[in-house]
Order: structure tokens, then C-alpha cells, then sequence
């Protein structure tokens, strides 16, 4: 045993000079590492950078990696090593990373910031590439399959995109214009799309969206007033008021120099000699002007079929409301005459029918009439003239006949007032004489009720004397009768007394001796031989003696 521990003793001996060059060498390694690692395969991103990294094998160590498919990121295994020689789809972010610059190719990217009313439009450079006929692709960063513009814009925001396999074009809002013989000036949106309060957005889509089901060309769905991020590759957006709009055709009158508005003989504006207003013939010739008003709308439902069939609202008040208006009341008002149209009903009836025809048109092109209001009619002076003054003496006699009619109706009222004065006096008058018998009967069943009860006060005071009488003799009788009762027990209490006693000498005693005072003394003196008189001296000596001693000391009791 002993020799045992000294060969393993003798061999530690031995080989500990290597053990300690290992360790050393060991430690070496690892600081020389150290230094290359933190020395040159580190590499620093700063805030609002990426790196993107490319894998290019192993060459000096004689390691080969088979290149990517082109168009496509290269593979990596489930712990991020790469198993293909190529471009890397995840970027590293901010901090410290080691990479060996002789595998790997290191560049810094800047982040992408899209600032607030802005938006960017992505296309992506790899994947399949798109059937024939289609340039828009689904999906989202990281998730596209195929080649193409993504259809989905970005918002404002910060992003880390891979240039390798993106581009993006930051774009605001953008405004196409539009000039067509229909529609007029029509502006096209895009991009940063902002609909204001009270209009709405009317969507073209410029190609087959499978995701919504829809189809290129102008969509029945609006979108109400916000923002919005639209991508012009896809769809353009035109921003469309919805409500009511007054439109209305006016006539144009003759002015003087200072402006002042000429007037004819009758009071009424001179028309001026130009195409304002709406001017038509009457059915028996006469020249007639006439001023419409229109509060018209489009309601959101309608708004994409306005966009179809005129491209703007101006449109459809330049190519429709003010023709339909001028067209409705000249086709209607030439079936009428020239009074038709000034008075009567005949001019109320003209007034509904081209609002109620007017209406009937709009609703036909989609458009909703809240109101058609004809608001003048213009007569020639001539023509007026005449029916003014024949109205007027109608309204004269008219005015008579009410006048004849104001003054009977005064004679009546006077008549039915000095009637009334009449039923009003004959009224107080009897309302006086009713009164009168009224306090006169009240008055006598006050005496006769006042009578009454003093006959009843003294029937009652007669019977009461009565009961007061009664009562006396029946207390004197009770008086007597309880005296009588008491001598009768004070002789039944005497007998009793002189029955216990035995006789009526005992009894006299009992009450004798009862009735002596307490402090009562007897004395009993012996009289010896001789008369009482010869002993008085004694006795007074003896009860003097008594006294004095009573003074002096307690009484004791009598022998």
C-alpha cells in the first residue's frame, strides 16, 4: 500500500508541469478569443438602425453551403444557423452583436418613419411572380408570397424593413384631376385620404379585390367622413357633399344708376330685357318671367350613383336641376293663360303640379327633392294692370259690403248691450227685493226660535225647582233617619256596656274610673284614736311634707 501511494505521487510529480502548460494555453485561447470576438466580429447597431446580414459560408475552413433559391431569403435551422448561403429575412435590432465579417456580411439599414399624414406604398422584390394581368399582392410585411405592390398601404409609424426584399414610397395625399365633356373637374383620391364633415368618399377600385369580393370600378359602399389610408395602386377615392343644396333661377331686374331697382306704374320690379330667370309664352301670348327655388339633396345610398352617371355634384346641378326647372315650368306654364297664372287657384294648382312634376324627375336620375318652390311670376303691365284693378274694386266692395255689414253688426252689439244693461238693473233690483224677505223671514224665525227657547228655559227651570225641592226633603229625611239610626246605636252600644258589666252601678264605675286623669295620686293617712279634726294638723303636716318631696325627687307610687 505504502509503495502504491508513492508511484502515484512520484507520477503527479511528473506530469504537473504539463497540467499547468494545459490550463495556461486554455486561458490564452480564451483571452485571444475574446479579443478577436470584441475586437473584430462586434458590431454596434444604434437606435433607429437595423443589420442586415448575408451568410457567405465557410471557404478558409473548406466548409461549403449550397447557395438560395434567387428570389428567395436563405434558410436557417430551428436555431437561427444558416443552411444556405444568401441574405437573412430577420434583421437584427439595436445593441451589441457578434458576427465574423469573414462569414458574414454586415450592413446597417435605417429604420423606416412615415410620418402623420403620410402613408407608405410597399412592392415586394422576392417570391413567385404573379399571374398574368395581376400586380396587386395580399398579405403583410414578412407574410407576402409573390412579386407585386402589397395592397395593404402602412400607416404612420416607425418600421424595420428589409431593403433586400422591400421597397416603400412615402406619399401623402394625393389629388388626380380629371377633365371630362360629362362630369366636368373631377379629383381623384389617394393616399392620406382626409373626408371632412359632411361628405363622404366614394371608392373606384382599379382592380379585383378576392379577399372583399369586389370588382374594379366604382363600389356602392361609402366611406363616411375620417381618414384614411388608400393605396392609388388600388383604389382612387372621390369626396362627394351629401345633404341639401338650394339651387335657384333668378330674374334679372332693370336698375337705375345708383342701383335702385326700377319699378313699373303698379309697384311691381321691371324685368330686365336679358335670359335670366325663366322665361316662356303664356297659351294666349303674353310674355311671362318667372323665378324657382329648389332645395334639393343626395343622401349617402345615393352618392356612388351620382358619381356613375355625373361625376360632381356641379354637374348635376348644371346638367340637371336647372335644366329639369327651366324645362318643367316653361312646358307647364304655356298651357296656362296669362290670369291663370296671376290669381286663383288656378295659380296654386300651377305651383303643386310643377313641384310634384319636378319631384317625379329627380327621384327618376336618384337624386331626393326636399322642396320646389315657384316664387315669382312676373305679368306684363298690360295684362296685370287690368286684373289688378278689377280685383281691386272687388276687394272695394268686398270691403263695403263688410264695412255695411261691421255697422249692423255695431247696431246689434248697442242693441244686445243696452238689453243687457236692462237684465242687469231688473236683476239687481229683484236680487235687492229677494234680499230684503230673505233678512226680514230670517229675522222672524230668529224671534220665533228666540221664544221657543225661552218658553223651553223656564219649563226647564220649573222642573228643576221640582227636583231641587225633592232633593231637600229627601236629605232632610236621610239627615233625620241617620240621627235616629245613631241615638238607637249609642243606646244598643250603652246596653251592651251595662249588659257586659253586669250592671248599670258597675258600668257608672268603669266610666268613673276611666275618666280620672292619669297623673291621678291617692294617699291613705291612718287616723288613730280621736276625730278627724284632731288629726288634720297631721295630715297638712304629712302632705306638705308630700309636696316638698315631689320636688325633690321622683313621685313614687301611692300606698
Amino acid at each position: 500500500m505504502s509503495n502504491l501511494s508513492d508511484s502515484a505521487r512520484s507520477r503527479a510529480r511528473r506530469f504537473a508541469p504539463a497540467g499547468t502548460l494545459l490550463v495556461f494555453a486554455v486561458l490564452v485561447c480564451a483571452g485571444l478569443w475574446q479579443m478577436i470576438d470584441w475586437g473584430f466580429n462586434r458590431i454596434y447597431v444604434p437606435e433607429g438602425k437595423s443589420l442586415l446580414l448575408r451568410f457567405k459560408g465557410f471557404p478558409l475552413l473548406g466548409i461549403s453551403k449550397p447557395p438560395a433559391t434567387p428570389g428567395h431569403f436563405a434558410r436557417v435551422d430551428e436555431a437561427g444557423s444558416p443552411l444556405e448561403i444568401g441574405v437573412l429575412e430577420r434583421m437584427r435590432g439595436p445593441g451589441r452583436h457578434f458576427y465574423c465579417p469573414l462569414w458574414w456580411e454586415r450592413e446597417l439599414v435605417d429604420d423606416l418613419v412615415i410620418e402623420g399624414g403620410k402613408v407608405g406604398i410597399v412592392t415586394c422584390k422576392m417570391g413567385d411572380d404573379l399571374p398574368r394581368g395581376e400586380f396587386l399582392v395580399d398579405g403583410t410585411l414578412g407574410t407576402t408570397a409573390q412579386k407585386g405592390i402589397l395592397r395593404n398601404v402602412l400607416a404612420p409609424g416607425r418600421y424595420r424593413i428589409n431593403p433586400y426584399a422591400y421597397s416603400v414610397e412615402v406619399i401623402g395625399e394625393q389629388v388626380a384631376k380629371s377633365d371630362s365633356q360629362k362630369s366636368g373637374s373631377q379629383e381623384k383620391h389617394a393616399g392620406w385620404v382626409n373626408i371632412p364633415t359632411g361628405l363622404v368618399g366614394v371608392v373606384t377600385s382599379l382592380a379585383p379585390n378576392k379577399a372583399r369580393g369586389t370588382l374594379p370600378g366604382i363600389q356602392n359602399k361609402v366611406l363616411q367622413p375620417g381618414l384614411y389610408p388608400v393605396n392609388p395602386k388600388e383604389e382612387q377615392v372621390d369626396i362627394i357633399g351629401v345633404g341639401f343644396s338650394i339651387t335657384s333661377v333668378n330674374s334679372n331686374f332693370k336698375r337705375e344708376t345708383d342701383g335702385q331697382v326700377l319699378i313699373d306704374e303698379s309697384g311691381e320690379p321691371i324685368i330686365a330685357d336679358d335670359d335670366s330667370g325663366i322665361r316662356f309664352p303664356s297659351n294666349d301670348g303674353f310674355d311671362i318671367h318667372m323665378d324657382f327655388t329648389a332645395v334639393w339633396g343626395i343622401t349617402p345610398e345615393q352618392a356612388p350613383d351620382v358619381i356613375r352617371k355625373f361625376g360632381t355634384t356641379d354637374a348635376v346641378e348644371t346638367k340637371v336641376v336647372i335644366p329639369q326647372i327651366e324645362s318643367i315650368c316653361r312646358n307647364m306654364g304655356s298651357r296656362l293663360g296669362a290670369v291663370e297664372l296671376l290669381v286663383g287657384e288656378s295659380r296654386m294648382k300651377f305651383q303643386e303640379d310643377t313641384s310634384a312634376a319636378f319631384q317625379k324627375v329627380l327621384e327618376e336620375k336618384d337624386l331626393t327633392l326636399l322642396h320646389g318652390l315657384v316664387r315669382h311670376i312676373y305679368i306684363p303691365l298690360d295684362v296685370r294692370q287690368p286684373i289688378q284693378e278689377r280685383f281691386i274694386a272687388d276687394e272695394i266692395k268686398l270691403t263695403n259690403e263688410q264695412k255695411q255689414i261691421t255697422r249692423k253688426t255695431e247696431a246689434t252689439l248697442q242693441e244686445a248691450t243696452a238689453k243687457v244693461e236692462y237684465e242687469s238693473q231688473r236683476i239687481m233690483v229683484e236680487t235687492e227685493k229677494l234680499e230684503a224677505e230673505k233678512i226680514a223671514e230670517g229675522r222672524r224665525t230668529a224671534e220665533e226660535t228666540r221664544a221657543e227657547t225661552l218658553q223651553k228655559q223656564a219649563a226647564i227651570d220649573k222642573r228643576t225647582a221640582e227636583i231641587q225641592a225633592q232633593a231637600m226633603i229627601l236629605k232632610g229625611e236621610a239627615e233625620a233617619n241617620a240621627k235616629k239610626l245613631l241615638e238607637q246605636a249609642k243606646a244598643e252600644k250603652l246596653r251592651l256596656a251595662v249588659s257586659a258589666f253586669g250592671s248599670s252601678e258597675s258600668y257608672n264605675q268603669w266610666v268613673f274610673a276611666t275618666g280620672l286623669p292619669e297623673d291621678l295620686r291617692l294617699h291613705l293617712l291612718y287616723a288613730g284614736d280621736g276625730t278627724f279634726w284632731t288629726d288634720l294638723k297631721g295630715f297638712s303636716d304629712t302632705l306638705l311634707g308630700r309636696q316638698q318631696q315631689s320636688h325633690s325627687a321622683p313621685a313614687t307610687p301611692a300606698q
